[in-house]
């Protein structure tokens, strides 16, 4: 009877919940003037009426008329079972507070007959502990049954997208799972429609809304692995208002290793969140420097560098040479490559080397040792904000290493040299993107001045699923009940994959082997192209967020109605965050011999001059000079422009 209690009351509509909390309070306020007199004189008096020398009436009437007028003023009645944490503890607080400051202002200095001078001071400190004590009862009894909800939603019912062999297996391996009770299948086949598969009825996708009303549905699955991106692009939309969870089944190459699972059962990719076709590889590109050579990455532990590091492996390398500062995030990426090396039978040599890319004498004796053909540099430091409050570190590392690593390949004759960099080298408002751009000039000089290693630049945008993008997040925080946190409602960012990211920077190598394959102008002063994706058209994050809360069969809240499940929060754009990011200085572009790849040549500072610039800013960095380290980079880096944003703290 307790639990049916508690669905009674989260089932009401937002409005009477707060009737219902309103009510309460005026309770607490009575219950609170009752309670201080009792204190004050030893007696129970009764409220309504005086009693002698006391009216306890008028304390009444004036704590409910200035209490709720104040907490409505503060939120108390939004913030109610959801968010009945921390926010609820400082509404509150703030909210009595001033409550208190009035009262105790009208009853301890102003005085009125019949309210002694220290009711004043005992009902407000009463009044604030019985309404922390009330929103806490809420939040133990009703808190966990909403949040489990919030992530069980999609377990009243289910139906299988795909009538097909796949649909069929998975139907089978959930028949006996209590936790998902599929009552049926989508198919667009007519012939399939009104029909049962595998004793379960196949519906027609056109009919989905009423199915859900009349089957008690909450979750689609979708088994479709071999239809194509845009027809399940297509899909999705057409799910995305249904007010469904959507999840997935493996892909068709991963269902011929073997018979599905319960376990094979996830949520949907960020291919699929994110709704865009995936750029595909060109199979002789991305093997072309590879294949039976040596490859050594840096930041080899790091989301894009781990992922190279994959993506390079299945290109059969002779030896690869993993090099990381970070112990553990180089010893994950050891071992997953081993169980790759065993479980594909593979000859590749695999090295692990622990050390920082600023250690000259450490990254010389490494490119000695082992004579590597190709260096991918993706060691750097990125978190922007994290940046901002450790940025001469942060220089240093990004801008110095990749000097190090840079010189170091040319004096040992490494062949090509890529750089990993970001659309935040372009036009920086933030420090973190100063330091990539100097790095893109570094090697941009460097590679005017010899011709033993060839350097190449791979720009792109926002790499999902990487460490600290936004989808982990968003995913992590509709799991806990919201709300999601979004910079600012108009930020816009491109996307990619996170395999594509990688993708890129090995084709871009492969196209650089021979200048005039690319069409370079060595005119122009450059043999070292910056690459950037052609990555269509960029999507704002706060549009990101409310698909990825319809997808989990939730509702964006809206706090003028009070209905909806996740609520969205602005927090203010992060020190140095752009609300939209470029990919181009100039914005003029190349075709190279991948349709999805361009490439520019932009401008650069000669060597000597760059040198010597360098040479000023590792004094500036070794003084810790603020003041001195923006007069360089705004002297180094075109457009260089900080913005502070200072609505915005690490710990939103």
């Amino acid at each position: 009877m307790n639990v049916d209690i508690k669905s009674l009351v989260l089932s009401f509509p937002r409005p009477i919940k707060r009737l219902l909390v309103l009510l309460l309070d005026v309770l607490i306020a009575a219950f609170t003037v009752w309670i201080a007199y009792y204190l004050r004189i030893g007696e129970f008096l009764p409220l309504l009426h005086s009693t002698g020398e006391f009216y306890p009436l008028r304390a009444l009437i004036v704590s409910v008329f200035l209490s709720v007028p104040i907490f409505i003023i503060f939120g108390l009645y939004q913030i109610i079972f959801r968010f009945s944490g921390s926010a609820a503890l400082i509404a509150v607080i703030k909210a009595v507070s001033i409550y208190g400051l009035i009262f105790s202002f009208i009853f301890s200095l102003l005085s009125f007959p019949g309210v002694p001078r220290t009711i004043g001071i005992i009902q407000p400190i009463l009044m604030f502990i019985f309404v922390c004590l009330s929103r806490l009862a809420a939040r133990l009894w009703l808190g966990g049954l909403y949040l489990e909800r919030v992530a069980q939603k999609q377990h009243t019912g289910a139906l299988i997208y795909g009538a097909g062999s796949s649909g069929r297996q998975l139907a089978a391996a959930l028949s006996h799972n209590p936790e998902i009770n599929v009552l049926g299948f989508l198919d667009d086949d007519a012939r399939l429609q009104g029909n049962k598969v595998s004793g379960l009825p196949v519906y027609d996708p056109a009919d989905l809304k009423e199915v859900v009303k009349f089957r008690n549905i909450g979750e689609i699955m979708l088994a479709l692995p071999t239809i194509g991106r845009r027809r399940r692009n297509d899909i999705l939309q057409s799910l995305a208002g249904v007010g469904l969870a959507v999840r997935t089944v493996p892909s068709y190459s991963d269902l011929a290793k073997g018979l599905m699972s319960v376990s094979d059962v996830k949520e949907l990719s960020i291919d699929d969140i994110l709704g865009r076709v995936e750029v595909v590889a060109d199979p002789d590109l991305i093997g072309e420097d590879i294949k039976d050579q040596i490859v050594l990455v840096t930041g080899a532990g790091g989301s894009i560098g781990r992922e190279l590091c994959r993506q390079i492996f299945y290109q059969n390398p002779k030896k690869m040479i993993f090099f990381d500062h970070s112990e553990f995030a180089l010893y994950e990426i050891y071992q997953e490559m081993l169980s790759l090396t065993s479980t594909n039978e593979s000859a590749t040599e695999l090295k692990p080397v622990l050390g920082s890319v600023l250690n000259r004498n450490h990254v010389e004796r490494v490119i000695k040792n082992n004579n590597p053909g190709t260096i991918f540099h993706s060691a750097a430091y990125k978190h922007v904000p994290l940046f901002e409050s450790n940025k001469f570190e942060g220089v240093r590392n990004n801008v110095f290493g990749t000097q190090v690593m840079a010189e170091s390949a040319i004096k040992y004759g490494v062949n090509k040299f890529v750089l990993i960099s970001t659309d935040k080298a372009v036009r920086p408002t933030n420090v973190m993107g100063a330091s990539k751009r100097i790095a893109e000039m570094l090697l941009q000089a460097l590679s005017s001045i010899q011709k033993k290693t060839v350097f190449a630049i791979v720009r792109f945008g926002n790499v999902l699923d990487s460490s600290g993008s936004v989808v982990p997040l968003f995913r992590q925080q509709i799991r806990t009940g919201g709300p999601i946190t979004v910079t600012h409602e108009e930020v816009v960012r491109y996307f990619m994959t996170i395999s594509e990211a990688a993708q890129l920077v090995i084709q871009a190598g492969a196209m650089t082997k021979n200048f005039e394959k690319v069409g370079i102008e060595k005119s122009k002063g450059t043999v070292a192209p910056v690459y950037v994706l052609d990555m269509g058209e960029p999507i704002k994050i706060y549009d990101l967020a409310c698909r990825m809360i319809s997808l989990s069969g939730l509702t964006v809240f809206n706090s003028e109605t009070g209905d909806g499940d996740i609520e969205i929060k602005i927090i203010g754009l992060r020190p140095g965050e752009k609300l939209y990011e470029e990919l181009l200085i100039d914005g003029s572009v190349c075709d190279s011999l991948h349709p999805k790849i361009k490439y520019a040549n932009e401008d650069f500072l000669s060597w000597p001059i760059l040198r010597a610039e360098l040479k000023s800013l590792e004094k500036v960095i070794e003084h810790g000079d603020d003041e001195a380290l923006s007069v360089v980079l705004h002297k180094l880096v075109v457009g260089f422009s900080p913005s502070r944003n200072p609505s915005y703290s690490l710990k939103n």
